[in-house]
Order: C-alpha cells, then structure tokens, then sequence
C-alpha cells in the first residue's frame, strides 16, 4: 500500500467513523468543543514518549495526534466549512511563506535575521485576522487561553521582547524575583484583613512570583515548561527511592519523621 492509499484509507475510516447510521455512537456525537480534550491528552503523551525516548511508542502517539487532526477535518467537512486537503494547503503556503530563505532565495544575515522575519510575517497574520474581526491588533494578539499557565506566560513574555518591552541584563530580572518574594512575604504577615481577602492577596502576589520565575527561564534560554517537566520527573524518580529505601527498612513513610525521611532523601540525592 503507498503513502497515498495509507492517508485516503484514514480519511474513509473516519467517515465512516461518523456515518450517522452505521458509525461508531462515540465517534457520531462528538464536536470539536468535546474532542479538544482528548488532542490535549494526546499531546502530552507524544511529549511523554519523546522525553522518555520510547520510539516505539513514539510512532504510535504521533497516528494518535495525527487522528486528531482528521477528527476535526472531518467534522468540519461535514459543516460544510473545509476538508482536509484545505489544511494541507494552508499548512504549505504558510510553511513557503515564512522560509523565503530556503523557498525564495532571500538571504539573511544569521539564525536572528531568520527569526526576525519569522515573526515579522506571523505579526502580519495577526494583523489580518484583527481586520477581519474588526478589532485592533496587539502583539498579544492568537495566544491560546487553553494553553498550560508556564506556557502561555512564556509566550507572552516573548511577544512583549520583540517589541523591546524587556530587560537587556539578567540582574533586573533576578531583582525581580526577590522583590516578589518579599511581597508575597508582606501579605502572609498581614493582620487587618479577613482569610479570605489575605488569601486572594497572597494569591495574587504567589502569581507575580511565578511570572517572575518564568521571566528568568526565559532569560536563560530555556522552556519553562520543559525544565519544570524534568524538575518533576527528577523528584518523582528520587521519591520513588525513597519510598523503596523505607520500605527496606521494615517501615512505613507515614510513620518516618522528617528527620528520617530528609536523611534519606540527602543519601539518594548522593546516589
């Protein structure tokens, strides 16, 4: 079977998928607000395979995403609003257009030129879009709401940068942090308000500091999102051991004292 006959085959499975009388009962009652879900879940298991670097499974979670995406195609053939050829078609010209260096034979200077002109065109697809909605445009303009907080901060740190809305030295944003910290501080010491007002302010405060901390990640060239997923892989992996290191004792974690469980904790970090 060719790579043609293999993505033809997909997309008549998934209509047949929707048949409203001899498809799936799942598959039929299913719209886009309600797979958008599942396409999350699918994301972060591709993510998953690849930091595990499990490429067998790896093959497997790309059909997945990939069935996605012909889910949509699908129902929105069936609204009579585009097929899947059309997302093909799209995906290309944008592809072509944001690479004039390698489709057109524009040169640029290095890698910052390159990213430069990358954003220069998605600010004029921005700005397309606001006219057709007719509103006006923002540099903050098509960041997803739905996105993941770290994600979503990062990118918006990020469109503010390209328009010098940001610190050139990595002392002010370490300042920062230490000044949100201290803030967050004031309002946990705070006496003249109810639990619930010190609670929303400690809150808001809680959320200064981690846009902060992202800010030095970014700083730092690296995905906020991406260190803390290794962050929390690295302190579920030595958890794990410590778990294994109480239980080799004859004991049970909830009975250990901290002191114990810290002692532990310190001998598996030297592991």
């Amino acid at each position: 079977m060719t790579k043609d006959n293999h993505l033809d085959t997909l997309l008549n499975i998934m209509h047949r998928l929707r048949d409203p009388e001899s498809g799936c009962p799942w598959d039929k009652k299913q719209t886009f607000a309600s797979v958008v879900p599942h396409t999350i879940e699918e994301v972060y298991e591709l993510a998953d395979a690849i930091e595990l670097q499990d490429f067998s499974d790896l093959k497997g979670e790309l059909g997945d995403l990939l069935f996605q995406v012909v889910f949509y195609a699908q129902i929105a053939k069936e609204q009579g609003l585009f097929e899947f050829s059309d997302i093909l078609a799209t995906l290309n010209e944008k592809l072509v257009r944001r690479h004039p260096h390698v489709f057109a034979q524009t040169e640029f200077e290095n890698e910052q030129a390159i990213h430069a002109n990358w954003e220069k065109e998605k600010q004029k697809e921005r700005l397309l879009k606001a006219n057709l909605m007719k509103q006006p445009d923002s540099v903050l303009d098509n960041i997803p709401l739905a996105l993941p907080a770290l994600n979503r901060a990062y990118k918006i740190q990020k469109r503010c940068a390209n328009v010098g809305f940001d610190w050139a030295e990595l002392e002010p944003v370490v300042a920062k942090i230490h000044e949100e910290i201290d803030e967050v501080l004031v309002e946990v010491k705070r006496t003249d308000l109810t639990d619930q007002q010190k609670q929303a302010r400690i809150e808001d405060e809680l959320g200064d500091l981690l846009f902060a901390n992202v800010n030095l990640v970014r700083h730092l060239n690296a995905d906020p999102e991406t260190v803390l997923r290794q962050a929390n892989r690295k302190f579920e992996k030595r958890f794990r051991l410590v778990e294994l290191e109480v239980l080799k004792q004859g004991k049970k974690i909830n009975a250990c004292s901290l002191a114990e469980l810290e002692n532990i904790w310190n001998w598996v970090k030297k592991l």
